[in-house]
């Protein structure tokens, strides 16, 4: 899940990961996220790809500056949720030791 924080404090909510894909690329990175791991189900009854998968293509396939991003992790599994923490950290880290 990802919520967009904007000045009247509204979010917008996707809950899939295809949505955070189009979300991101129709409006641009947001100012904040938030994410959660566990997604659900998908369409066909399989595991969604996660709010991990998520921070993945951020990272890896987005090609957007995420120096200035914002974001929690808000996912009830610790496992995941330190896994997309130490993602976005490290990375942010490395974008900002560059300069």
């Amino acid at each position: 899940m990802v919520y967009e924080k904007t000045f009247e404090s509204e979010f917008d909510i996707v809950r899939s990961y295809d949505d955070f894909v189009n979300y991101i690329t129709t409006y641009g990175l947001p100012e904040f996220i938030s994410f959660d791991n566990d997604l659900g189900l998908d369409e066909n009854g399989n595991l969604a790809p996660d709010g991990l998968a998520a921070a993945k293509w951020l990272v890896y396939e987005s090609g957007l500056d995420l120096r200035r991003l914002q974001f929690k992790v808000h996912s009830s599994n610790p496992v995941a949720a330190n896994q997309i923490q130490g993602l976005l950290d490290n990375y942010i880290k490395f974008l900002n030791s560059k300069n």
